[in-house]
């Protein structure tokens, strides 16, 4: 199995060679590359294809949020994990909103930081523990639910289930318990979800069905 291909993108040159010295300690993870601003790592990920991008808010010349919209907009496969030293919740929703995968606080422990890139890479969701299902439902509460695209029609009514479910913060093996079916057909089911709705992973699947009204704010997961 090849390694997972990292980028590395911070402004400050100590927190990159922070997180290029854990990630590889690791056997499964290489860092192909860094980048100092949202530019660079817009040319450097066309450049080097990497798997993840380990983004930075704040940045000069060009924002982590901006440059995250413009690599996931075009035809990289690489999937975005916003870094941050504070838990903001306006950029952790814009963040969303702009196709990231996760979002991960800058002193998340190390072991978190690697298991969490491996959990991008799988297709799970990725949200620190201080960012919460709250934070979604917050925005979108003030929101008003956009109109339910063609996508959601073309779902079997389990798979819009499983939708649901996954919105509302369940792994496979809690929505496999819900049904009493195993993992394996509760990844089909998912992976048939994101391919309809044309979405990237779980993640987007979240921001989709609050921001739809398929899941209201404060509903709470069934038994």
């Amino acid at each position: 199995m090849s390694a997972i291909r990292v980028l590395v993108v911070d402004d400050q040159a100590l927190v990159r060679a922070g997180f290029r010295m854990i990630l590889e300690a690791e056997h499964d993870v290489e860092v192909v590359g860094e980048a100092a601003d949202g530019v660079e790592a817009v040319a450097a990920v066309r450049r080097l294809r990497p798997d993840i991008v380990l983004m930075d808010v704040r940045m000069p010349n060009l924002d982590g949020i901006a440059a995250a919209r413009q690599i996931l907009a075009g035809d990289a496969a690489a999937r975005v994990v916003m870094l941050t030293t504070f838990d903001m919740d306006e950029y952790v929703y814009d963040a969303l909103r702009a196709g990231a995968s996760g979002f991960l606080l800058k002193d998340v422990p190390p072991e978190r930081l690697v298991a969490g890139i491996r959990a991008v890479v799988s297709g799970e969701a990725l949200l620190a523990p201080s960012i919460t299902r709250r934070l979604i439902e917050g925005f979108v509460h003030r929101k008003p639910a956009r109109a339910l695209p063609g996508g959601v029609s073309e779902l079997t009514a389990r798979e819009r289930e499983v939708l649901e479910l996954m919105a509302q913060g369940l792994s496979n093996a809690e929505i496999a318990t819900v049904f009493v079916v195993s993992e394996t057909t509760v990844k089909t089911h998912v992976a048939r979800v994101l391919a309809k709705l044309e979405l990237r992973d779980r993640v987007q699947a979240v921001v989709f069905a609050y921001e739809c009204g398929l899941v209201q704010p404060g509903e709470r997961t069934r038994p």
